[in-house]
């Protein structure tokens, strides 16, 4: 016999945790969240490892667009559990720290490869494209000129896509990339003025201790752990019985809130179209290989200050770092220590060699000056996130057009970073608002904006 719940929730994320919190503040009981790991949080996770340093699974931080948001993460760690911190990223290019946005700040490059971008920029304005682009590369092109694309954009984003910009829309960018001012380029080269506070992770939280993983415990306690159920995967769902099989039971529900990628959930539901399954097959994503280094000492003055750098060239296999001691002292041992996080992606596009790829980094470390010679790596570390970005492909709205309306009228509802697959809302407040307003939609009629409305959602950095 199945157990029955008026609410089950597939995945124990911020999606599923953030919409189980709302069901319970709305007084509902009837809820049980299914979780194959044995702990909270997916991919916003965090793990100690055995020298006592504290990694994430990739470079997060916390900025947020919703009020409803912000007043739960106050309720999950207290006002008090917080370190703010101001953004200080940078790229590493010919040598050189580079201020990011790297395209407001090409008078830090070489003066080759800044005039080889202005001269873009300039041919950019006085040529401006009469035609929409067809693919993110065309974006880039029509967007920076061919200059700056060459030695930054088109590069870089491979590095991070693990996909050609040419397989890529470009509809998601929104906020995510500073596109280029002529004028504001030109004054701050002219006036040496360094240009730092775009976006909208200028200033950003971090948990004090426990890192990322530590919000989502609490959140977790916050809804209760008897509404968790942990070590428990989904096999198959029978869409028209409105039960969950899973390696520990059978679950009964009315409605189903999933946050498994989308593509796993499609191929588990019996009797689905074959046309959802075929239009799955369409999308793509990329594998994250996150490499911690924990070493004794301090870091050397050039990282003192620095969050995060961003790598476009092919001197090291990973697109980002993070000094991750900097975010929190407790995030390495007490005693003297600090520690680098990086992040590598692959794909079929893309291929990695997992089994060196510690040394690499290490190496790659090394040839982009940052551990310095002497330095004493006292721990490494690897996790592999198989479902690490979920690419914004030219296949995808089409995909998602046709599998996710078919979806909720089988009340099977797929939200989140990986069950919506919208990298463009798959941040840790947007992953945890989509639960919420599922919950709005199912229980109250609100209709639901971030996942339907991106750019709305995105469109200025107030809160909602």
């Amino acid at each position: 016999m199945a157990t029955s719940f008026k609410h089950l929730i597939i995945g124990a994320g911020p999606t599923g945790l953030g919409a189980a919190y709302r069901l319970r503040e709305l007084g509902e009981s009837s809820v049980l969240v299914l979780e194959g790991a044995d702990h909270v949080g997916g991919l916003a996770t965090s793990f100690r490892d055995d020298k006592g340093f504290t990694w994430d699974i990739g470079g997060h931080v916390q900025f947020s667009h919703y009020q409803y948001f912000d007043e739960l993460m106050r309720k999950a760690l207290g006002a008090e559990g917080w370190l703010h911190h101001q953004r200080e990223s940078w790229a590493w290019m010919e040598e050189r720290f580079v201020p990011y946005p790297v395209q407001n700040n090409i008078r830090y490059l070489s003066k080759p490869t800044m005039w080889k971008c202005l001269e873009g920029m300039v041919e950019l304005y006085k040529n401006p494209g009469a035609k929409a682009p067809r693919d993110f590369h065309d974006w880039i092109l029509a967007t920076f000129g061919r200059g700056f694309a060459d030695v930054f954009m088109l590069p870089y984003n491979f590095k991070v896509w693990a996909h050609p910009p040419a397989q890529m829309n470009y509809q998601w960018v929104g906020e995510r990339v500073a596109v280029v001012d002529l004028q504001r380029v030109l004054g701050n080269v002219i006036h040496e003025r360094d240009d730092l506070s775009w976006g909208p992770n200028n200033t950003f939280q971090f948990p004090k201790e426990g890192g990322t993983g530590a919000i989502w415990n609490s959140v977790a306690k916050l809804v209760g752990h008897e509404h968790i159920k942990l070590k428990t995967r989904v096999t198959r769902i029978d869409a028209k019985k409105k039960i969950a099989y899973t390696d520990k039971g059978e679950f009964q529900y009315e409605k189903l809130l999933n946050t498994m990628p989308l593509d796993r959930l499609v191929s588990i539901i019996d009797g689905a179209d074959p046309a959802l399954k075929t239009a799955a097959s369409q999308l793509k994503r990329s594998t994250s290989h996150i490499v911690g280094i924990g070493m004794k000492g301090k870091p050397p003055e050039h990282l003192r200050t620095k969050c995060w750098m961003y790598f476009p060239e092919g001197n090291c296999p990973f697109y980002r770092t993070t000094v991750f001691s900097n975010y929190s002292p407790q995030n390495v041992p007490s005693g003297g220590y600090w520690s680098l996080m990086t992040e590598t992606s692959e794909s079929t596009e893309k291929a990695v060699s997992r089994a060196t790829l510690v040394e690499d980094t290490v190496k790659g470390a090394r040839a982009t000056k940052l551990i310095p010679e002497g330095t004493e790596i006292v721990s490494t570390w690897m996790y592999s996130a198989e479902y690490g970005y979920p690419t914004p492909s030219l296949e995808r709205d089409k995909a998602l057009a046709a599998i996710l309306p078919a979806l909720d009228k089988l009340d099977v509802f797929s939200r989140g970073r990986f069950g919506a697959w919208k990298y463009e809302v798959s941040n840790q407040d947007h992953s945890c608002m989509q639960g919420v307003e599922w919950v709005n939609m199912v229980k109250l009629g609100i209709p639901e904006l971030t996942l339907p409305f991106p750019n709305t959602a995105n469109a200025n950095w107030g809160k909602r």
